[in-house]
């Protein structure tokens, strides 16, 4: 006698029959899902992952979290699980009444449609006073680094009844460091997503290959303005001094004073006054001159408590003791920095960090402890956050766009 798995469950099939109660029965010994007199039958895996989905129905989870789930001890990529949402859609189609939302910017969720007709579930979803005021919050948590507030927020737009802003639905995949998202989505236009795809880019090779790069897109303004402006006041900064060219970015760093002076810049100015100080210890400034740049960023993380620059500050401050060789001293503030940005959330910046680092110890200190570590655990962070992998993916989708006419 077969044993089935039956979960009981009343749902209303609102397309065929509706007001009428049907009955899910979910057979775990073969695979099967019947409802209404209909039978659906699934592979293995598909019938997991609706299984799991169910028993947690009305929570979201993201790709990564489905795998550690469904597929555990088991190394499939992310797209696994999308394939096998697509699977089961479409299988599941012919039930009705059974529908697996992709709530925007974090993962899926199984939504059981029913209860008194006409009485929407989450009537706020659509109030653009709410839609609003979590688009504040979400910039507020950004601003400040907390890249795991954002995800949490991201995870719960199904209970708090809102749907989140398809600009932060690509930061949330940023902030987790989800590159395969970013290069194979259609919810959101290639050019909006270019910025970030060239963040990721700009960490591989050499540096002074990718500064020639980014020269050239700059040069085609092919960004969104702020993006644009962004690659141009800040990012390039920190390019020009890992390639060697600090007095290049000494000359860019007049420009960005003047442009975070307006208004509306007011935030960039803490992540600058680092670069600053950075840019001056690559160039070989004194000690005097680095403690003076050195108070004024303490000055403004005070009023400005940003996580994200909070562990940059630590990082190049830890790399300013490395190059007086006070190892022990750098290296702790270093992997304080390190810790500070695991504590943000923000996948890409911890990586930023270390190639930081990395390119550092390459021109400074060839050779040292402390550049073998470093690099050791750049090489680990390059593979496994797929960059390594998808380097090649990445330049077959940028470069083209470099030689446009």
């Amino acid at each position: 006698m077969v044993q089935a798995d039956i979960i009981d469950l009343w749902i209303y099939q609102q397309k065929k029959k509706r007001g009428i109660a049907m009955h899910l029965e979910l057979n775990g010994s073969e695979y099967k899902v019947s409802a209404g007199g209909l039978t659906v039958e699934l592979l293995p895996k598909e019938f997991a992952l609706l299984q799991f989905l169910y028993r947690n129905r009305g929570r979201t989870f993201s790709r990564e979290q489905l795998l550690d789930k469904v597929w555990p001890m088991e190394y499939p990529v992310e797209r696994t699980v999308d394939d096998h949402i697509y699977r089961l859609r479409k299988k599941l189609r012919q039930l009705g009444g059974i529908d697996i939302k992709t709530i925007r910017g974090f993962g899926y969720s199984l939504a059981i449609p029913g209860g008194l007709a006409g009485v929407a579930v989450n009537p706020a979803t659509n109030d653009p006073e709410l839609r609003d005021t979590m688009r504040e919050v979400f910039m507020k948590f950004h601003v400040y680094g907390q890249g795991n507030s954002m995800l949490t927020l991201a995870r719960q737009q199904d209970i708090l009844g809102y749907e989140l802003d398809p600009h932060y639905s690509m930061v949330v995949h940023f902030v987790q460091g989800d590159l395969e998202w970013l290069i194979h989505t259609d919810e959101i236009p290639l050019k909006d997503r270019l910025f970030y795809l060239n963040v990721f880019y700009f960490f591989i090779g050499d540096p002074r290959e990718k500064v020639e790069y980014a020269e050239r897109l700059i040069a085609r303004n092919l960004l969104n303005p702020p993006e644009q402006t962004e690659l141009e006041i800040l990012t390039m900064l920190d390019m020009y001094t890992l390639a060697g060219q600090p007095e290049k970015a000494l000359e860019r760093l007049k420009r960005s004073y003047q442009v975070i002076a307006g208004p509306g810049f007011e935030n960039f100015i803490p992540v600058t006054v680092i670069t600053e100080l950075f840019i001056h210890l690559a160039a070989g400034a004194g000690d005097e001159d680095l403690e003076r740049m050195d108070e004024a960023v303490s000055r403004i993380l005070q009023d400005k408590p940003f996580l994200r620059e909070i562990g940059n500050y630590k990082v190049v401050k830890g790399l300013w003791k490395l190059r007086r060789e006070q190892w022990i001293e750098g290296e702790r503030l270093i992997n304080e920095g390190l810790q500070v940005l695991d504590m943000s959330g923000f996948v890409p910046l911890r990586f930023y960090a270390l190639y930081k680092i990395h390119h550092f110890c390459r021109m400074f200190l060839t050779g040292s402890v402390s550049d073998r570590k470093y690099s050791s655990l750049f090489a680990a962070e390059l593979e496994a956050c797929g960059l390594a992998r998808l380097e090649h993916t990445l330049e077959h989708i940028l470069l083209p766009l470099l030689e446009t006419p």
